[in-house]
């Protein structure tokens, strides 16, 4: 399947994820996201890791990375993530994103824009690697969950 068949805006997947682990580097997540604590001057660093399942038209899978996440002294949360996909029928697709999340009015919620390139050399999901693909999600702070859909720019 050539890329030129799937149409601008077409939803890719929809992801629901659930956060897995985090390592902190000398500040608390918990704090920094609730407003307790405010970010230090060199910003904050956090390796997020998450699971989740992905369902759409043309793609179907769990997927498992980390987020590489910075915090900038201005309090912008800066994504830069790396996980695979592995797809119901077996084959492993190379996920990468970058993008930036925007605090709710509640501080437990959070906004997420992103960018996501994919890449598999599998016959069947080759048609992934010249696509343009923007993300939008709602993070749920409180409960270490987001739900993001991804769409073919």
């Amino acid at each position: 399947m050539g890329s030129q068949m799937l149409p601008t805006g077409e939803l890719l997947y929809e992801a629901e994820i659930r956060f897995t682990g985090i390592v902190e580097y000398g500040v608390s997540m918990a704090a920094l996201s609730s407003g307790q604590t405010a970010p230090p001057p060199d910003g904050a660093r956090f390796d997020q890791s998450f699971e989740g399942s992905l369902s759409g038209p043309r793609l179907r899978g769990r997927i498992t990375g980390t987020d590489y996440l910075r915090v900038s002294a201005d309090g912008r949360f800066r994504l830069h993530i790396h996980a695979q996909i592995h797809t119901d029928d077996g084959q492993d697709i190379s996920f990468a994103s970058e993008g930036v999340t925007y605090q709710g009015e509640r501080s437990c919620e959070a906004e997420l824009r992103a960018t996501v390139s994919l890449f598999s050399s599998s016959p069947q999901y080759k048609w992934l690697n010249p696509l343009q693909v923007w993300a939008l999600g709602s993070l749920d702070l409180d409960h270490g969950r987001a739900l993001v859909r991804a769409y073919i720019a």
